[in-house]
């Protein structure tokens, strides 16, 4: 099969091998209520309001929106308002963490019999895609009626980031579960796993967490940017031209970013909502790269200090990588569900 011509990126992945670390609870989270494609949500909570992890803080007003829950336990401090990184204004809701990570007696694992199980699943758990899109995830499960192959997406093509990498290195079982999930409720008989060649660890503990399973394959993928972009990416791992005039579930596939996959069996198993995610934290601004495990609405000013942040030096600062990424006005901007990365450089 010929290979796509593509881009040959400078290759800066410090962080490969820097295994995932929580990072100290924030004093205070701020968490929009915009963190997907499309409608904002509507504040479910009021000033003075105690909550718990889990609890639902935002409710989706239509179709195009999903549920935003808290990320902490505390104390609602105030409603306020937060620009995106696309310029909009929306409603935010700032908690005062009590250090008490307490659950909502509310998550409890979901019952999934069926494909229509799954996708209120993924709508009510806020699932989104997690390797920056922010497509709204359950809209992706019910865009593809009669799905024929499952891709996952383990490219993670950016440079400096590598939180799916770790994940696949550390946790393999919970993006394979994921998988096996996935392909049981939809009735999917073929699922291709692609990660480029420059994650041997990624594809040796991912190839061996499907030994056991049917109809899972580990593909290797050139290193050639955009490597992840969902057509390069069908190319690479079935053969599979997706014409101009189609989309990838108009010919019964479904790409899905292995953090995703990984987060809907987490759910599965829990039925703890998207809370918390994985960030890289790197550039030349940082003496600590490093791969943190935070709570959603986490100030990045908290994730720049864990980093060994020269802040004065910082001149862009991106939500993402420095290829896809979105630019951050502020240090004191929130992780935000879709961030995979946080990079600080010294030039634009």
């Amino acid at each position: 099969m010929k290979r796509l011509n593509g881009i040959r990126l400078p290759r800066k992945k410090r962080t490969e091998e820097k295994p995932i670390k929580p990072i100290p609870l924030p004093a205070l989270v701020r968490i929009p209520m915009l963190m997907h494609t499309g409608t904002p949500c509507t504040p479910a909570v009021r000033a003075g309001d105690y909550v718990t992890v889990g609890q639902c803080i935002g409710k989706a007003p239509d179709e195009n929106s999903v549920p935003i829950h808290a990320s902490v336990s505390g104390t609602v401090s105030a409603l306020t308002e937060y620009c995106t990184v696309t310029g909009e204004t929306v409603p935010c809701v700032e908690i005062s963490t009590d250090g008490e990570q307490i659950l909502c007696d509310t998550c409890t694992p979901p019952v999934l019999e069926s494909r229509d199980d799954l996708i209120a699943a993924a709508k009510a758990s806020g699932c989104v895609g997690l390797s920056g899109s922010g497509d709204l995830t359950f809209q992706k499960l019910a865009a593809v009626k009669k799905p024929q192959i499952l891709i996952v997406n383990g490219a993670e093509c950016e440079q400096y980031l590598s939180a799916d990498s770790r994940l696949m290195s550390e946790t393999p079982e919970q993006a394979v579960g994921g998988i096996v999930l996935l392909m049981k409720l939809l009735k999917i008989k073929d699922a291709r796993i692609g990660i480029q060649t420059d994650k041997p660890l990624a594809i040796q503990h991912m190839t061996e967490a499907c030994k056991e399973q049917k109809g899972i394959t580990v593909c290797p993928l050139p290193l050639v940017y955009p490597q992840g972009a969902e057509k390069v990416l069908i190319y690479h791992t079935c053969g599979i031209v997706v014409p101009e005039d189609q989309t990838a579930a108009d010919m019964g596939i479904l790409v899905l970013n292995v953090s995703t996959c990984a987060f809907l069996y987490q759910y599965a198993q829990t039925g703890i909502p998207l809370v918390e995610r994985v960030v890289t934290v790197d550039g030349d601004t940082i003496d600590k790269p490093c791969n943190l495990r935070v709570p959603i609405g986490t100030p990045v000013r908290d994730l720049l200090e864990y980093a060994a942040c020269h802040t004065d030096r910082v001149r862009t600062l991106l939500c993402g990588g420095p290829m896809m990424g979105m630019l951050l006005d502020s240090q004191e901007a929130s992780v935000v569900r879709q961030q995979n990365g946080l990079t600080a450089m010294r030039r634009a």
